[in-house]
């Protein structure tokens, strides 16, 4: 078991170092650069910037060095903790980012736990009641959770929330919490805010894991051993929790791997319809201005998110499945 973690973490990093150099590719693509995107916004407000300013900010921001060198120096500051600076904000990256990182990976926690919470249960039950109708209406909602877009159903509670409710639907924060420090009230406060978005963003992903719980525990069900264990005796409880739910998990705990980052690059429409102050809107934000440390910044942290979320399937798959055990063993 521990050569297989050990290869696990290896396959990890080798693969981090590989989403830094896409990440930079990535970001290296558009045409111009920073400064070209910076002339081009001045000059739309009628403002002008001289081919003298424009070489001084490229070599400021290290522009005008091969891109080799530039990916080199990047990586170097990554490593010590230091992602650039902000070209956009003027400022550094991990200040621009702050609470947003955080308030980010806490929404997405929250809606995973949501997600695993209701799409677990409904499952189970879809497969061992088939074609009831419990089975009829979670798989209505689950077609509708699917087809409705995440932003779609965000402005439906905006509008029901204001026009029956009075209420106003969106911010992770009231209003007097919003610039404050933090304290024991203001987490109070995210935590009162935090259920609706997250209940908004699992809605999808809820909907499709009711779906693969079902398909796999239905698949299970049907086996021999499963026959078996009906003829000598065992009840129904024990007859679905003991092997069968185990062996239907497996493709529900690899889901894990997909299900970070898209919560968080999923959530830019709603976090822009909801006013949420997550790092969607501002990788957005990033891209059209090409601020190419910031940008790189949260595309990278999102590919390591992904990293991280296969490191935690694995570690599922390896606890679910014996199997896997054995052949790290092996």
């Amino acid at each position: 078991m521990l050569i297989y973690l050990a290869r696990r973490f290896a396959l990890a990093l080798v693969t981090c170092v590989a989403i830094s150099i896409l990440t930079f590719i990535i970001i290296r693509l558009p045409p111009g650069d920073f400064v070209d995107a910076y002339i081009a916004n001045l000059a739309s407000s009628g403002s002008t910037v001289s081919a003298e300013q424009a070489q001084a900010m490229r070599h400021e921001y290290g522009l005008d060095r091969p891109v080799i060198v530039q990916y080199g120096l990047w990586m170097q500051r990554v490593v010590h903790g230091d992602f650039g600076v902000s070209m956009m904000w003027r400022r550094p990256v991990t200040e621009v980012i702050g609470d947003r990182l955080w308030l980010t990976m806490a929404l997405s926690f929250a809606a995973l736990f949501l997600t695993w919470t209701i799409a677990l249960p409904i499952g189970i039950y879809s497969a061992v009641r088939q074609y009831s109708m419990g089975d009829y209406v979670a798989t209505m909602l689950g077609f509708i959770g699917l087809a409705i877009p995440n932003f779609l159903l965000a402005l439906i509670l905006m509008y029901f929330g204001f026009r029956y409710f009075g209420l106003s639907v969106g911010g992770l924060f009231s209003a007097e919490y919003a610039q404050a420090a933090w304290s024991w009230d203001k987490a109070w406060d995210l935590l009162k805010h935090v259920p609706l978005p997250a209940c908004v963003l699992a809605l999808a992903g809820t909907a499709q894991l009711i779906r693969i719980m079902r398909a796999n525990l239905l698949d299970e069900l049907r086996k021999p051993y499963v026959v078996t264990a009906r003829a000598k005796g065992l009840t129904e409880r024990h007859v679905v929790l003991k092997y069968p739910l185990r062996a239907a998990l497996n493709p529900f705990a690899s889901s894990i791997a997909y299900l970070f980052p898209y919560l968080v690059s999923g959530s830019i429409i709603v976090s822009l319809v909801l006013g949420l102050p997550t790092v969607g809107p501002l990788l957005l934000q990033a891209l059209v201005a090409q601020d190419m440390f910031l940008a790189g910044t949260i595309v990278l942290l999102l590919g390591i998110m992904t990293v991280i979320g296969t490191l935690v399937s694995d570690l599922l798959l390896m606890w679910i499945e014996p199997r896997i055990r054995l052949q790290g063993r092996a």
